[in-house]
C-alpha cells in the first residue's frame, strides 16, 4: 500500500502538541525532527537515554506518515486548530509500495568490533569464516552491537577476556555480551535483567549463537555467585545506585566494565566505584565512556 508523508514546520513550543494532534486526526506516524538537520545551523540536543533532557529543537518539523486514502489537508488543518496555529505550508510526498520487512533488513548490515569479532544478523552471509561472528538481529531488546556504550564494552571483553573467566552480563538485554563472552572464550557466563522480555531474548539469542549463557531475573541469580568480570552496560543513574551490589558480585582482583555513561558524568560514576575498585583510565566514543577497575581485596 502506497503512503502519503507530510513534511510541516513547527516552532517548539507547539511541536509534541502537534505531533498529538495529527495522530489524533489520522495519522499513522508523527515524529518530530529539527528543521535544519544535514545543514550548517543543525542543532545538536543531548541527554542520558531514557530521560527527558527538556529540550527541543527551536524550529521544528513534523514528519507525519499517512495512508494513500487520507486527505492529509484535512488532517493538518484539524492539528492546527487543535493546537491553536495557523495551518502552515508544508510539503507532501507520496512513498511508493515496498517491502518494509526487506527494506527495514538493509539497514543493518554486519558490525565489526575488531578484527577478530563481528555482529552479523542472520539474513546477511558470514563473510569471515574464521572470525568470532555472533548471530544477532534487531530486536525489543536492547543491544546490537550498533552503540558506542555497546561496542566500547564488546572491544574491552575481545581483548580482555580470559579463559578461565566467569562473567556477569548485568542489564543483559539482548544477552550480546554474556554470548560474546563465551564466543571469546570465558568459561561461563550469566545475565540479568528486570525485564523477562530481555530474558526471553537473550535465551534465544544464545540458542541461536549455541552459547551456554544462563540469564537470570535478578531475584533469581544464585545469592552467593560471584564472578570474575562483571559488566554493566546500563545507564548512570542505576549504575549510581547498584555500586555495592555489583561489588558484591564481583571477586576480590576481578574486574568491573561499566558503560552507559555520558563523558561528563564519568568523573562522578568513578568516584562513587573508586570506594569498591580501583578504577582506571576511561574510553570513549561519540561523548559515551566505558569504565573499568579492579575489585580491592576485603
Amino acid at each position: 500500500m502506497p503512503y502519503q508523508q507530510a513534511s510541516i514546520p513547527v516552532g517548539a513550543d507547539r511541536a509534541e502538541q502537534f505531533s498529538d494532534a495529527l495522530m489524533a486526526a489520522g495519522a499513522l506516524s508523527a515524529a518530530i525532527e529539527d528543521a535544519y538537520a544535514g545543514t550548517d545551523e543543525e542543532q545538536a540536543i543531548f541527554g542520558e537515554p531514557g530521560e527527558e533532557t527538556g529540550q527541543i529543537w527551536q524550529r521544528s518539523r513534523v514528519i507525519a506518515l499517512f495512508d494513500d486514502s487520507t486527505d492529509v489537508a484535512a488532517a493538518v488543518s484539524a492539528a492546527a486548530a487543535e493546537s491553536r496555529l495557523d495551518v502552515p505550508e508544508y510539503h507532501i510526498e507520496q512513498l511508493p509500495e515496498q517491502d518494509w520487512v526487506r527494506l527495514t533488513q538493509s539497514q543493518f548490515d554486519p558490525i565489526r568490533i575488531s578484527e577478530r569479532l563481528w555482529i552479523v544478523p542472520t539474513w546477511h552471509d558470514i563473510a569471515d569464516q574464521s572470525a568470532v561472528n555472533l548471530r544477532l538481529d534487531p530486536g525489543l531488546a536492547f543491544g546490537t552491537g550498533s552503540h558506542p556504550t555497546t561496542r566500547l564494552c564488546l572491544q574491552w571483553l575481545d581483548e580482555n577476556i580470559r579463559a578461565a573467566d566467569r562473567v556477569l552480563d548485568y542489564g543483559c538485554g539482548s544477552g550480546i555480551l554474556a554470548i560474546a563472552a563465551l564466543k571469546l572464550g570465558a568459561a561461563a557466563a550469566d545475565g540479568v535483567d528486570i525485564d523477562e522480555q530481555a530474558i526471553t531474548a537473550s535465551r534465544s539469542n544464545a540458542g541461536q549463537n549455541q552459547a551456554a549463557a544462563r540469564f537470570f531475573l535478578p531475584d533469581d541469580l544464585p545469592a552467593a555467585q560471584q564472578y570474575d568480570v562483571v559488566v554493566a552496560n546500563i545507564l548512570a543513574n542505576p549504575l549510581r545506585l547498584l555500586g555495592g551490589m555489583l561489588a558484591g558480585r564481583t571477586r576480590a582482583g576481578g574486574r568491573i566494565i561499566l558503560s552507559g555513561i555520558l563523558a561528563e558524568q564519568a568523573q562522578e560514576l568513578g568516584g562513587i566505584y573508586s570506594e569498591w575498585f580501583d578504577m582506571q583510565p576511561a574510553a570513549e566514543e561519540g561523548g559515551w565512556v566505558r569504565l573499568t577497575g579492579v575489585r580491592k581485596a576485603g
